[in-house]
């Protein structure tokens, strides 16, 4: 398998977790979102994605974008280390909360939007970051009301499910933002606590061989 990434895409960065707790090995391929005006913009990656956004995963003659739809076909062909729940309702919740945050959340603040508001908005920086600011503040106050039975160590049970996998990259970022979180104790805690494992850790940006 090949996994084209960036090292600083949450979206990337929530399937190379998947891939670590599922104990899958993929080549990492690299395209860096900055480089040259954004090397997804290539003709060579955009026949590999349309869409010009990473990541892309290439399983032999096989290739499927968008973040959710990959954790959940390896999910299905690897079953073994399952990120979904077995059980029907936790399964649910885990999906939804997943989709709370990357349909809600990270399309509200991923690069190209960030760099359309700062383009041709004409945005300032600190305009940028407010806006980042308040739509990250309005997703992350939804995922904590959805935490309340969470035992502090994962989002949903006693061990990382897809919902952990896309939690991690959001928190990582909102940090990045310096965007206080003293207001969601239970975010803080899962992040805390799956930081600590070596699947998470050898997924983070600063660990992957284009970070910069």
């Amino acid at each position: 398998m090949k996994l084209y990434s960036y090292f600083r895409s949450s979206a990337a960065y929530r399937v190379r977790i998947a891939l670590n707790l599922k104990q899958l090995n993929a080549e990492i391929i690299p395209v860096h979102l900055l480089h040259n005006g954004g090397e997804q913009h290539s003709e060579a990656y955009r026949a590999v994605n349309p869409s010009e956004l990473v990541p892309a995963l290439v399983d032999d003659d096989f290739t499927l974008t968008q973040s959710l739809s990959i954790l959940e076909y390896l999910d299905e062909k690897f079953p073994a280390h399952n990120i979904l729940p077995q059980d029907l309702q936790q399964r649910a919740l885990a999906r939804a909360f997943s989709l709370s945050i990357a349909c809600d959340i990270h399309p509200l603040n991923n690069l190209r939007v960030l760099q359309h508001l700062t383009g041709e908005l004409s945005l300032s920086n600190e305009q940028k970051n407010a806006w980042y600011t308040h739509w990250v503040k309005v997703g992350f106050d939804a995922l904590e009301a959805q935490l309340v039975h969470s035992n502090g160590r994962f989002c949903f049970g006693d061990y990382p499910t897809i919902a952990d996998c896309c939690l991690m990259p959001q928190v990582y970022n909102a940090l990045r933002f310096n965007i206080d979180l003293s207001a969601y104790p239970k975010i803080q805690s899962i992040y805390a606590h799956c930081n600590a494992l070596d699947a998470f850790q050898k997924a983070a940006p600063e660990a992957q061989s284009d970070a910069a």
